[in-house]
């Protein structure tokens, strides 16, 4: 009970502060005008949805290659899957968005958009996708492999049995972190004019002038596809932990 109770005092604060903030404001709500174009905004939540399932999927099979590549013994696939990681990750999205869309996917004849939305954030969040699964890999303790090599386990048994439970537990808050990223990151896919949540909430904005109006339901939006990430994701932790 204390825990709920703690809960609804911090919603309660919150509350409050967001209250006197737009009372002092003295701002004019007009929902009206921003309802009548509730349509717009479920098309955009439903594209966002499955442009970033499927974003996730592809980021994930790129993410996992890539992590393989980094531990291969052939120098000229790890040096290329270091690159690969280095320059995504240090460089901002945006400009990567400007780059594959108008030179990569431009030179290679692909016109549709939201196909190449999909590779770019793919592309994207694989790079940290293939950060955090090496830093669980080489999380695991070498007297592991070595206690699994001493009972006999082959090296697709101690990967199997040992190293891919550990670290997927270690890894999964982050992976739920870049899940939620993804998802919140596809809204820069606005700007090569692809119809997602957010440029549907700026053309109505656009049209009624109303931005709070437009921009709240956004944020619940997104709110509602990122916060049930979060909380499976603790609640697979918990259900992986075990004693080391």
């Amino acid at each position: 009970m204390s825990r709920w109770v703690s809960f609804g005092g911090a919603i309660l604060f919150l509350s409050l502060v967001l209250y006197a903030s737009f009372s002092a404001l003295e701002y004019q709500w007009n929902w009206e005008s921003a309802l009548r174009y509730k349509k717009k905004f479920a098309d955009g939540w439903i594209a966002t949805l499955w442009i970033s399932a499927l974003s996730l999927f592809f980021a994930f099979l790129i993410g996992s290659l890539a992590t393989l590549c980094s531990r291969a013994r052939f120098l000229p696939v790890r040096y290329l899957s270091m690159i690969y990681v280095e320059l995504t990750r240090g460089t901002p999205l945006l400009v990567q968005i400007f780059f594959f869309f108008y030179v990569v996917a431009d030179a290679a004849g692909i016109q549709n958009r939201y196909v190449v939305g999909i590779a770019i954030m793919a592309i994207f969040s694989g790079a940290y996708i293939s950060e955090i699964l090496r830093a669980g890999v080489e999380g695991v303790g070498k007297s592991q492999l070595l206690s699994a090599k001493a009972i006999g386990f082959t090296e697709y048994q101690t990967f199997r049995y040992v190293i891919v439970p550990q670290a997927l537990r270690s890894s999964l808050p982050a992976l739920a972190g870049q899940t939620a990223n993804l998802i919140k990151d596809s809204s820069l896919l606005s700007v090569i004019a692809i119809s997602e949540f957010t440029l549907n909430a700026q053309e109505v904005n656009a049209i009624t002038y109303s931005s709070f109006e437009s921009f709240f339901p956004l944020a619940i939006g997104y709110l509602i596809l990122t916060l049930p990430i979060m909380r499976l994701s603790r609640s697979i932790e918990t259900r992986l932990r075990f004693e080391t």
